[in-house]
């Protein structure tokens, strides 16, 4: 790199700075304030920025323009049109309107809609999200929007954030008012989304039809080492994850994205992206940016970054830690308790009302984590359980019982941490450790939500904790605002609700079996698979919740469950058709071959020596032809369940019979091919092992 950091941080993206160098000097006032309130903005002001950015945009070597929008795809989708606008048979001048800018129009027919739109309907609409910078990239100037349906229906995972970003902030304004802040005009939450993922050769990847296809391995068997020794978490980067690492630091720098940490993960091959906070809208807009250009800078180095929560069985899989929390427009992080948070009322119910919510809506939690992918990751190598508990520390809890049992609270006080080595200062410690078992843990001034897959858009997981955190605000708020003697009402509340909803507090071991007991003794959801958790997004109370609030409507939510339930069957069949195609084209052939190879030896060795010890050969054509044999059957078996499954029409009986059906003949046929390639010789084996992805890069 030859500029500096900060020379090149931030130079693609129309940013404030930008804007208040290159905007008239009321116009963005103007614009800065639709971004802080929230609301419209006029047309006029519109022209003169579309004119701006375009001047930009152009210096910046871009063409286009495109509204890049977050379709119920779990990915990205952006059409491209140029500035140019003719003025004579041959010649052109650069335009871009505000109108252009406000709203553009796509083809919605061809995006997953849940019934909300019929095949022939076709037009959509992306409407400009002014609170999330524009950039360019590619030779185009790329305009974060919102995408709903000519009726007016979301169909994409922004609006319902956006949405849900004002509910908070609505109903979290109404309780800070109680408290005397009359200058907080509006809250906004934040966002910091650790991103884990794999290396893999590209070498290696292209000769893997399930990697292609699905994303991880549907077949192998484990190497001789895998994570065991823990030499891989922190330790030295290799020079080919450097040189990547480094020019992914550059790209993402250049579009405003605080890439801030970067590690060796547990498991072989696995590595850590860490960026600085952001306004919720912007980070799951740079989250997008950051798995879009890991894909693309691995493509440069000849490596592929793999996205899937869990591509190798057996080692860690990979999660997306979304480290959550609520500021004022003044920039006081509401979720800092300070010294003495035993005497911070006011950081003590907002406390009450996020573990309210979290008990109140575990279902919406897990829903909103549930993919096929992840389901192969909670509860497993470092990643949670599927039961959502809360995890506070010693001293939250020490503070909550007092309160339940109205007692003095007796402090737990920070203790020096000594490590007995002279050349080390000691340093205070803080009063309580980490859970990493923890589904939704607090981490000082802030909460893990710890559940989110690699793959996924954080947007979903956002929009629930907003929405279910601004209900616990307005229940709140209706109590308090009616109350003749507020602290009295304040002592009470907090009292009622962390009592009738302490059973969601856990700071034990998430793994074991016996939580698993207490959990259920508690009353606790233990939604396990995706379609289990999908089946109660239309419960009476999520509903409710949604749509009190505004953030979606009841046929918003239908159509989501109809996509969950169809997203999840269609994946479990590309997977399914992949393992079959893979073990009849590929895996069998190069058994028989193998097997041919060691009968043709076990010959030989007879016609020279009639007598001589084939007991080694015999064993091998024994035991390898039984395992082909089965998973010859075990093909038919999944092509069985397979075809039944894809027949059925209604989507939630589906999607409940790749889950109850295809999903287990797939783990037979995987069973008895994993232990053939135990048996089989390498130069027989005709696909990379886990020796070769995890450790030849």
């Amino acid at each position: 790199m030859t500029k500096k950091v900060s020379e090149i941080f931030g130079c693609m993206v129309f940013n404030d700075d930008v804007m208040r160098e290159r905007l008239p000097k009321e116009v963005y006032k103007s614009l800065t304030k639709t971004i802080a309130t929230g609301k419209t903005i006029d047309a006029s002001v519109a022209d003169v920025v579309a004119n701006a950015m375009k001047d930009w945009a152009i210096e910046k070597g871009a063409t286009h323009y495109t509204h890049w929008f977050q379709p119920l795809t779990g990915v990205t989708a952006e059409k491209h049109d140029s500035f140019i606008s003719p003025v004579g048979p041959c010649k052109v001048v650069m335009e871009f309107s505000g109108k252009e800018l406000i709203k553009g129009e796509s083809d919605a027919s061809s995006f997953p809609s849940g019934g909300l739109r019929a095949t022939f309907e076709a037009r959509g609409y992306t409407a400009w999200d002014p609170a999330s910078y524009a950039f360019v990239k590619d030779g185009s100037l790329y305009i974060p929007t919102a995408f709903c349906s000519y009726t007016g229906d979301a169909l994409d995972a922004k609006t319902p954030l956006l949405r849900s970003m004002d509910a908070i902030s609505t109903q979290g304004i109404r309780l800070l008012r109680l408290f005397g802040d009359t200058k907080t005009k509006r809250l906004t939450t934040t966002v910091g989304a650790e991103q884990e993922y794999f290396i893999v050769d590209k070498k290696m990847y292209d000769l893997r039809e399930d990697l292609q296809f699905t994303g991880r391995t549907l077949f192998g068997a484990p190497a001789p080492k895998g994570q065991e020794l823990e030499d891989h978490y922190f330790g030295p980067l290799k020079s080919r994850i450097s040189a990547f690492m480094t020019d992914l630091d550059e790209a993402l720098w250049t579009l405003g994205i605080n890439s801030k940490t970067k590690h060796n993960e547990a498991a072989p091959a696995q590595h850590e992206l860490a960026p600085i906070y952001a306004t919720t809208n912007m980070a799951v807009d740079q989250n997008l940016l950051i798995m879009e250009y890991m894909k693309k800078i691995a493509e440069k180095h000849d490596l592929v970054c793999l996205l899937h929560e869990k591509p190798y069985a057996g080692v860690n899989g990979s999660g997306k830690h979304n480290n959550w929390s609520i500021s004022t427009d003044g920039g006081k992080n509401l979720l800092d308790a300070g010294k003495t948070p035993a005497e911070n009322a006011k950081f003590l119910l907002i406390l009450a009302a996020i573990i309210k919510a979290v008990d109140d809506y575990q279902d919406l939690m897990r829903i909103s984590v549930a993919y096929p992918g992840n389901d192969h990751r909670l509860g497993a190598n470092e990643a949670p359980p599927a039961i959502v508990s809360i995890f506070l520390g010693e001293e939250l809890d020490q503070i909550i019982k007092s309160i339940i049992d109205e007692k003095t609270y007796e402090g737990v006080r920070a203790g020096i941490m000594d490590l007995g080595i002279p050349t080390i200062p000691t340093f205070r410690k803080d009063t309580t450790d980490r859970n990493r078992t923890s589904p939704f843990a607090f981490t000082g001034n802030k909460f893990e939500f710890r559940m989110v897959g690699s793959s996924q858009n954080i947007a979903m997981p956002n929009t629930v904790l907003n929405t279910t955190v601004a209900e616990s605000f307005r229940q709140f708020a209706d109590i308090l605002e009616n109350a003749d003697d507020f602290d009295v009402a304040v002592g009470k509340l907090l009292r009622d609700t962390f009592a009738a909803h302490s059973r969601i507090i856990f700071d034990g071991n998430g793994y074991s079996e016996e939580w698993q007991k207490e959990a259920e003794r508690r009353g606790l959801l233990n939604l396990r698979t995706s379609v289990d958790a999908y089946k109660c997004f239309n419960d009476d109370k999520n509903v409710k919740l949604f749509t009190t609030h505004g953030v979606m409507s009841r046929v918003e939510l239908e159509s989501r469950q109809e996509i969950y339930f169809e997203n999840y069957s269609k994946i479990i069949n590309i997977e399914a058709l992949t393992m079959i195609d893979m073990a009849s084209r590929d895996i069998i052939p190069a058994v028989n071959s193998y097997l041919g190879e060691v009968a043709n030896t076990a010959a030989a060795k007879m016609s020279v020596l009639p007598t001589v010890n084939c007991s080694v050969e015999r064993d091998i054509l024994t035991r390898l032809s039984e395992l082909n044999a089965k998973a010859y059957r075990c093909i038919d078996e999944l092509k069985a369940a397979d075809k039944a499954a894809t027949s059925i029409s209604d989507v939630k009986a589906r999607a409940e019979a790749c889950c109850n059906s295809v999903i287990p003949a797939m783990n037979a046929l995987r069973e008895a091919v994993d232990e053939m390639e135990t048996i089989t010789s390498s130069e027989y084996w005709p696909m990379p092992t886990y020796s070769d992805l995890m450790f030849k890069i």
